[in-house]
């Protein structure tokens, strides 16, 4: 008998096929015959043009929101760039797990940004980004029928594989002297630092091994920012309601959803821990997010995310959250991350009247990307003034955000309210 090949590892269409054909056809000659290489030498090229676009775009644009939109989209396309390139150096040796993450990851930072542009900008950029979506759908087709590493959201037993043995010890630390600091940050001054937005900036670019910021308790408010290069970036607090990082930016005020939350990173190896970050906007500002990650290989311990509508943007890669809170109403965990939660509550606050609550919105856009949500053995309760409500609110576990959205409920328990 002929060995069969699991459907999730077939290029299932003849669409893709002959998009494979006229890609690799097209292409310049490049040193590696693979027609995998070639479609990502291409997809770059394309991505640098979309870029030039975009960034001629933004200079005669004078219209607050479309700018905002389109420093949105920069800043996905420039993380883009890095993930193709490291897809790349990936395939050459082997690495098919890991570039299909990081594919997957661009494949949602092109969705993101055509979500975000309206009006003329979206007519501008519309062509360029689908073409480089499709694209990218190709090379995740050819990865899924090579990559025996499907289902990476189920995988996870305690702690993930690529938490390295170091940072166990740093999760397992109960207190935060049991954690050694590179800078403390202070509202008192008795810390190198009274923000903690300096501290992150004091981060060596691109580090190698782990740097602890430890915050001492009291409110920070601020916006906070760890870009690319702040990698292998932790923060940890006094407890996870007595340190707080908190913020009110939120879409009805003006700005967009993606760049509204209190807390943004996409530096690699993130670890949040003992740590509450809030948005404090509200439910009749509709979107407002707390926490956004879009950082491969990211932690985070012992958080509580408070918000209303979004309140947790899991946008991307690998993601494991453990023994935190999460609260809000409409979609409050949302986005296309490889993500899992273990023994978390999630609690469902009071939304607006002509609301309805939804605990997760899963952005998967195509059926080759390795993401989803994983929720196991964690509590879905409701927060007081939604018990109050006696039923009047609907509120449901979640909703399928995009076309092949994929969520997972296990060994979890809801509390009927």
């Amino acid at each position: 008998m002929a060995p069969t090949i699991p459907c999730s590892h077939l290029i299932v269409t003849v669409v893709s096929l002959l998009t494979i054909i006229s890609i690799t056809t097209s292409l310049p000659t490049t040193q590696s015959d693979d027609p995998l290489l070639k479609i990502l030498h291409t997809s770059l090229t394309q991505l640098n043009t979309t870029i030039s676009t975009a960034t001629h775009l933004h200079r005669r644009i004078n219209e607050q929101k479309q700018q905002a939109e389109l420093e949105d989209c920069l800043q996905l396309l420039d993380l883009s760039r890095d993930r193709v390139l490291s897809s790349v150096r990936a395939i050459t040796k082997s690495a098919h797990t890991d570039a299909r993450t990081w594919l997957s990851a661009v494949m949602t930072n092109y969705d993101t940004c055509l979500d975000g542009l309206n009006g003329y900008v979206k007519l501008s950029m519309e062509s360029r980004l689908k073409s480089l979506m499709k694209s990218t759908s190709v090379s995740l087709a050819l990865l899924a029928s090579s990559d025996d590493d499907d289902d990476v959201i189920t995988q996870v037993v305690e702690f993930p594989s690529w938490i390295s043995k170091r940072d166990r010890k740093l999760l397992e630390a109960r207190t935060p002297k049991d954690v050694k600091a590179n800078v403390v940050v202070a509202k008192d001054g008795s810390g190198k630092f009274k923000t903690v937005q300096e501290a992150v900036n004091s981060v060596p670019d691109n580090g190698k091994t782990r740097y602890v910021i430890y915050v001492k308790k009291g409110v920070y408010k601020e916006t906070v920012r760890l870009e690319k290069k702040k990698k292998n970036v932790m923060i940890v607090g006094d407890g996870m309601d007595a340190t707080v990082i908190t913020g009110s930016l939120n879409f009805v005020d003006g700005t967009t959803t993606f760049n509204s939350a209190t807390l943004a990173a996409v530096g690699d190896g993130l670890i949040l821990q003992d740590l509450k970050i809030e948005n404090t906007a509200g439910a009749k500002k509709h979107q407002a997010v707390a926490l956004r990650v879009g950082a491969d290989r990211s932690v985070i311990n012992r958080c509580n995310i408070e918000g209303y509508q979004d309140t947790l943007y899991t946008h991307s890669l690998r993601q494991f959250y453990r023994d935190s809170t999460i609260s809000g109403t409409v979609d409050f965990i949302f986005g296309n991350a490889a993500v899992v939660f273990q023994n978390c509550k999630l609690v469902a606050r009071r939304p607006l009247d002509n609301q309805q609550n939804l605990v997760t919105a899963q952005g998967r856009i195509d059926p080759n990307q390795n993401t989803g949500t994983s929720i196991q053995n964690c509590q879905i309760v409701p927060s007081n003034d939604l018990k109050l409500a006696k039923g009047a609110i609907k509120s449901y576990l979640g909703r399928p955000w995009k076309e092949y959205s994929r969520t997972v409920f296990m060994q979890s328990y809801r509390f009927t309210y």
